[in-house]
Order: structure tokens, then C-alpha cells, then sequence
């Protein structure tokens, strides 16, 4: 095994995900593809380690997290169900899984939606990306390497079809940005949230704060919750910074 291939199998292996097998082989794939791919497109910048650590296991370090948070909406879907009531917004354009969907705002090259797409092989996971030569890229990926639960929606990522229901966002600042921000907010749906990956706590908190301001964000922004994150080798802080869209009377509807 080659010391790449061995970083990967160990850093899965770290995040309490299967170091061999399908997931494994899917993610080698991609990761030479990046390397292939990179020189003319431009798509991430690293290679090698650098890679693997600070891309492919950054990108898979809030998996249980992002897990538990379409796990919870499904949840919340089922109760309003039981009493013969929806939730607004449940179902996403396009998508009939009848699950949570998430979505991957900015995904650029398919990160950190292609990893987490494989690593919840169940979920229904959207990469909204605006730039055509990316979306060239994602595409090749999707039949490359097999992504059945991928969907690719070239977008504007605040023109992208909703409701959105967990989403996240790496290398990609919306808070800095209050009126995109308050767009895509405006497109979750009820019981929704949103995953920021984030390098220090301190930063997030910090944007966090900005937002806190706004009428339409500032309630959810005081309620978010910031977490620690731990990337396989890599010696550098990291968070997620996670805002929930809370529910209200008017976001449950009469069922059929």
C-alpha cells in the first residue's frame, strides 16, 4: 500500500468510517481525479497528503454530525405526519426519496459533498455549483465513480431550488455576506439548518455575531452552536458552526 493510499485507509479508519472496501475505493478514485483533473481546471490546492488530510478527511470530519442532523429532520417530518399534519417545505424540487436531502452550497469541486455523499450512501445529496467548468468536472465524477444519490444543480447557490433541508458550506462565506445569507435562509426549510466548516472557533463566533444583528437571522444566529472538529494528521483548528431553522404554527399544514 502505497503511503497515500495508507493515510487515507488510516484517517477513515480515525473517523470511525470503513477503511476498505467501497468507501475506501470510491474515495481513492476521486482523489486521483482531483489530481488529474487539477493542472488545466484548477481545482484545489493541494496534491498528494495535503490532499487527502486537509480536503478529503477535512471534508469527512462532521459526518456523524451532518448524520444526526438529517436523522433529526426526518424525524420531526414523521412526527407532523403521525398527527396528520406536513411540514412546509418538506419536499425538496425534484428529489421523491422521501428522506432529508442535503445539499452542498459552493461545492466547487464536489467538496465537502462527494465525500459525505459517499459516506451516507442512503442520503439524497445535491452539489450546487455556478461555474461550468466545475460542473464539467462534477459530472465526470458522478458517472466515474458511481454517484447514484448524487445530484448536480448548476446554480447560483441563492437561485438554487429548495427548500433547502440540512445544507452545508466549506470554503464559502455567506455570513460574511448578510443579504445572500438572509436569500438562502429565506430557502430553508422549517426544522432545517445549515453546516459551516470553519478553521477557528473564535472566527466563527465572530460571524456568528454579525449576523446577530439582522431581523430575519439574528435569533437563529444567537441560537447556533459552534463544534469542535477533529481532522485526521492535521494540526490546525476546526469547527462547524451549525444554525437551525426553528419551526412555528404556520410551518405545519393540514395532511391529505
Amino acid at each position: 500500500m502505497s503511503t497515500n493510499a495508507d493515510l487515507l485507509a488510516r484517517g477513515l479508519a480515525a473517523l470511525d468510517l470503513e477503511p476498505h472496501g467501497a468507501l475506501y475505493d470510491s474515495l481513492s478514485c476521486y482523489v486521483a481525479e482531483l489530481e488529474l483533473w487539477n493542472p488545466a481546471y484548477g481545482l484545489v490546492n493541494a496534491s498528494g497528503e495535503e490532499l487527502i488530510v486537509k480536503h478529503i478527511l477535512d471534508s469527512l470530519a462532521p459526518w456523524k454530525i451532518v448524520s444526526d442532523l438529517l436523522d433529526r429532520f426526518d424525524e420531526a417530518a414523521g412526527a407532523a405526519a403521525a398527527t396528520g399534519a406536513i411540514i412546509a417545505g418538506a419536499a425538496v424540487t425534484g428529489v421523491a426519496t422521501g428522506r432529508a436531502c442535503l445539499t452542498d452550497l459552493g461545492t466547487g469541486a464536489g467538496l465537502p459533498g462527494i465525500p459525505l455523499a459517499l459516506a451516507l450512501p442512503d442520503r439524497h445529496v445535491r452539489l450546487v455549483e455556478r461555474m461550468g467548468k466545475r460542473v464539467t468536472f462534477l459530472e465526470s465524477q458522478k458517472a466515474r465513480i458511481g454517484l447514484r444519490n448524487v445530484e448536480i444543480v448548476e446554480s447560483e447557490v441563492e437561485r438554487a431550488p429548495g427548500p433547502h433541508q440540512v445544507a452545508v458550506f466549506r470554503a464559502f462565506r455567506p455570513f460574511a455576506e448578510i443579504k445572500l445569507f438572509r436569500a438562502l435562509w429565506s430557502r430553508t426549510a422549517p426544522g432545517g439548518a445549515f453546516l459551516a466548516y470553519k478553521g477557528k472557533k473564535a472566527n466563527a463566533l465572530a460571524e456568528l455575531e454579525a449576523l446577530g444583528g439582522d431581523p430575519a437571522l439574528g435569533e437563529a444566529a444567537k441560537a447556533a452552536t459552534v463544534v469542535p472538529l477533529w481532522v485526521p494528521f492535521l494540526d490546525e483548528e476546526r469547527c462547524a458552526a451549525i444554525l437551525m431553522k426553528p419551526f412555528s404554527r404556520k410551518d405545519y399544514l393540514p395532511g391529505n
